[in-house]
């Protein structure tokens, strides 16, 4: 994305917003929570919603799946049973269904809060599932449990074999504060098993340090609720003429509304993405009155997915950033909220994003102006000395 301002004269018309404009971080939703993950590397963690590795562009009949669901009650059987295995046959590979107590779980990971015990586990290729990130302050930290512990077991099941959804899923358990659950741990050559409580916990989505060369670095983990004006606010708070770092790795989406903010925080309005929604065409724009003139890099890689890969499009296309790192994830496909019959809700792909420049997202993402796959934020940072963003 080359500096400077944006190219397009599109006026804005409003940010989208609402929860039907999520891109749906769907996966095992009992889990309510998992991090976005490189193509080679399987990692979640309990406070963000799983993405499945797979990209759809089938889409399902509402009204059909809800008579399937309405049919099985009527015979006795599960209507949400029912309505998975419509979904399944579909080919919607993004689509899901969750109970209403899932539903809700995955609302509330939206708004940045969970129950776990504050830890996400990676599966890094032959070695098992490692801990990749101890949350401070939660159960896990407050026992002692350091990245890179070997997860062994969780409750005596061991976890060799199983998915990280479903790792993630067991840490979770029945999602109730206090409940107990006990891990098999292994460092090095000790093993041992650590007893612990679940606990309400929340997440932050972003996270602002100063650089030593004057430049700010904002980190952005997942669009949930608020993250868009913490960007924004980051921005305006910065020191005049010092740059932006934009750390976009990992940051497996969220709500397009949030991400619609943070380019607010670098655009003067102006479109952000275009979408359809069953073959009508829509459009996500930006508020006016951002900073134009910052010099601004995003770090992205294979984990950046959604709604971040929408930031980071509308950055590059409208010239006002240069993006280093590695190819995005690929998830640009919509997903809307269907409520069947015994209250469970079907998440459907009903469409797809496309960039301001009409680049489609979904099973591409977004190549970066300059691959750097090791040292990535060293070469952002150099660049944006170069850019004059730094002191």
């Amino acid at each position: 994305m080359p500096a400077g301002g944006g190219d397009l004269c599109i006026r804005p018309r409003g940010v989208v917003r609402g929860a039907v404009l999520t891109l749906v971080f769907t996966g095992v939703l009992a889990a309510a929570a998992a991090t976005g993950s490189l193509p080679r590397q399987e990692s979640a963690g309990e406070g963000r919603a799983a993405p499945v590795r797979a990209v759809g562009g089938a889409t399902v009949d509402s009204a059909a799946l809800a008579q399937a669901a309405a049919a099985a009650m009527a015979d006795g059987k599960s209507g949400k049973k029912a309505a998975e295995e419509f979904v399944s046959r579909s080919g919607d590979r993004w689509g899901a269904v969750y109970d209403k107590k899932e539903y809700a779980e995955f609302e509330q990971a939206l708004g940045g809060a969970y129950t776990g015990v504050g830890l996400s586990a990676g599966r890094l290729g032959a070695s098992g599932v490692r801990v990749t990130r101890v949350q401070a302050g939660g159960p896990a930290g407050r026992a002692g449990l350091r990245v890179g512990d070997r997860l062994v077991s969780v409750d005596g099941r061991p976890v060799d074999g199983l998915s990280v959804s479903e790792v993630v899923s067991l840490l979770r358990g029945d999602g109730v504060p206090g409940s107990p659950v006990v891990l098999g741990v292994e460092r090095g050559r000790a093993a041992w098993t650590q007893p612990l409580r679940r606990a309400r916990l929340a997440t932050d989505p972003v996270t602002v340090r100063r650089l030593d060369d004057g430049a700010v670095l904002i980190r952005v983990a997942a669009f949930t609720k608020g993250a868009g004006t913490r960007v924004r606010d980051a921005v305006r708070a910065a020191p005049a003429g010092a740059g932006v770092l934009l750390d976009l790795r990992g940051n497996s989406g969220g709500l397009v509304a949030e991400a619609a903010v943070a380019a607010s925080a670098f655009l003067d309005g102006g479109l952000v993405a275009t979408y359809d929604v069953e073959g009508e065409q829509r459009a996500v724009y930006a508020e006016g009155g951002g900073d134009t003139g910052r010099p601004l890099v995003a770090l992205i890689d294979g984990g950046t997915m959604s709604a971040a890969e929408l930031l980071t499009g509308a950055l590059q296309d409208r010239g006002r950033a240069v993006t280093v790192g590695s190819r995005t994830f690929g998830k640009g496909s919509v997903q809307m909220p269907s409520a069947l019959p015994d209250g469970s809700v079907a998440e459907l792909t009903v469409g797809h994003y496309r960039t301001p420049a009409g680049h489609a997202v979904d099973g591409r993402g977004i190549t970066p102006d300059l691959t750097a796959e090791d040292g990535a934020e060293e070469r952002a940072r150099t660049v944006l000395s170069g850019l004059g963003g730094g002191s």
